[in-house]
């Protein structure tokens, strides 16, 4: 599992004003980040330029000392991006969606589906299987967009915004399903404005206006001397 670095990153829209501006973050296997701001404060910017969709105007996006070109090598690196829009299809299932996703990174059918059949049934969707996403409420939307994410198993999970419709006992379970997926040693880098959410993570990071303004970090719980989770 690689580490994730983001080192002095600024982004910006064309020729706008920038977005992100100086921004570094550290994150290391088996570790959960909470991005934190309120509305237009950069989260979805910065969870996008990890996943390889915006290219820092200055700056560097490296996964293990590698930096990351564009979105192909960020999938190539096994990066899974949870949008906030969910990037549902609607015309399919909510099945079909979760399993046409693990096809397509080169699962084999049988296990796509038993893994599709797993996650659904983890979010309390397994009713839904057969629905088409454009019938299912929002809140079921989203849970479809988290089952696909976590069945993909990557090695980077990013997730922006994924609570905001869930009820309380529902969030718990998302949150938990984040922690398990940090535990089997991916970096999870979860985006919310839920400070609720945020305390169970390893760290978080507090953008204001594109800028990093408050770390929390947690100790990595390691061997002696390995240090440094966000900067």
């Amino acid at each position: 599992m690689p580490t994730v670095s983001v080192d002095g990153v600024t982004v910006a829209y064309g020729d706008g004003q920038p977005v992100l501006q100086d921004v570094s973050l550290v994150v290391e296997p088996g570790r959960m980040v909470a991005v934190c701001g309120r509305s237009g404060a950069g989260k979805t910017t910065l969870l996008s330029t990890i996943a390889g969709l915006l290219r820092p105007r200055e700056g560097v996006v490296a996964l293990d000392g590698v930096p990351l070109r564009d979105r192909d090598h960020a999938v190539a690196q096994r990066v899974v991006l949870i949008p906030q829009d969910n990037g549902l299809a609607t015309f399919l299932t909510a099945g079909e969606n979760v399993e046409v996703a693990l096809l397509a990174n080169g699962v084999a059918p049988p296990d796509a589906r038993r893994r599709t059949g797993e996650a659904l049934e983890r979010l309390g969707l397994a009713a839904q299987r057969d629905q088409l996403v454009e019938e299912l409420s929002g809140g079921q939307q989203q849970r479809t967009a988290i089952a696909r994410g976590v069945a993909l198993r990557g090695d980077v999970l990013l997730a922006d915004e994924v609570t905001s419709e869930l009820d309380a006992a529902t969030r718990q379970i998302v949150l938990d399903l984040l922690r398990e997926e940090a535990n089997r040693g991916a970096v999870v880098v979860f985006a919310t404005h839920d400070s609720e959410a945020a305390a169970v993570c390893d760290a978080e990071l507090h953008l204001v206006d594109g800028r990093a303004e408050l770390v929390r970090t947690q100790p990595l719980p390691v061997e002696p001397g390995r240090t440094g989770l966000v900067r």
